[in-house]
């Protein structure tokens, strides 16, 4: 039986304007199973972004459900809430949300002031994380010192700062070349292999299609279709003969 770590149920959600109300999405259905490594694709004002936050209990839904692990998001207080966010979700943004006046160090350890650890103890696991993914020689350098790759790595350690079950990761690689945004990837698949986190990508980078276990294409908010491992690496197979 299939461990399913989130389920939506008809999810839908309503921005009103005035008089006008837009339905960024229209009854979204999914279920994603621990351990996945999911990308949820689609043009610019397709919801995806706006199923992330869904799921990311960054918003709540207009109409339907969001579970994880069988818990019903909308039955959980605020502070409830809260404590998912800190826990249970690790969150990688497109623009890395770091703050500047901190080292890489301390801002990959500020979740886990929220999570109670005592400072030597965030102090020994950041370095860790920094080592884990590959700036072990830069755990005291500020934000405006790192490449635009290194940033986005210090933001991957932040995401794992408190163990979560789940990374979601928003455009992680929008804002990076080429090469580093590759990088980037296989850096985000490696740690959903070795540390068995679930991802959830909402992205327009193809190249997440051969790391993807599957890929959810969304459209006028509503789920345009799901392509599983094997269709996408049929799919990548034609591109590379063309």
């Amino acid at each position: 039986m299939a461990d399913i770590v989130v389920k939506t149920d008809e999810v839908v959600k309503e921005y009103r304007m005035g008089d006008n109300v837009l339905r960024a999405l229209d009854g979204i259905s999914i279920e994603i199973e621990r351990g996945e490594y999911i990308s949820l694709m689609g043009p610019s004002g397709s919801g995806k972004s706006t199923l992330f936050n869904m799921i990311g209990a960054l918003d709540r839904p207009t109409e339907g459900r969001v579970y994880i692990d069988g818990q019903d998001m909308s039955k959980l207080s605020q502070a409830q809430i809260a404590w998912f966010r800190c826990h249970r979700v690790g969150y990688i943004f497109q623009s890395y949300n770091l703050l500047h006046v901190m080292t890489a160090l301390e801002n990959v350890t500020l979740p886990m002031i929220f999570a109670g650890l005592s400072a030597k103890d965030r102090n020994n696991k950041g370095a860790e994380l920094l080592e884990l993914v590959g700036l072990g020689d830069r755990i005291y350098h500020r934000p405006d010192e790192l490449s635009g790759g290194q940033r986005q790595r210090v933001a991957i350690a932040r995401a794992l700062a408190n163990g979560p079950s789940i990374i979601l990761a928003d455009e992680p690689t929008a804002n990076l070349d080429t090469v580093t945004g590759r990088e980037i990837i296989d850096l985000i698949k490696q740690l959903n292999v070795e540390q068995k986190v679930t991802v959830i990508s909402a992205t327009h980078d193809l190249k997440m299609l051969d790391v993807s276990d599957r890929i959810v294409d969304i459209r006028d908010g509503m789920v345009e279709r799901i392509r599983n491992r094997d269709e996408i690496e049929i799919e990548i197979g034609e591109l590379a003969e063309h």
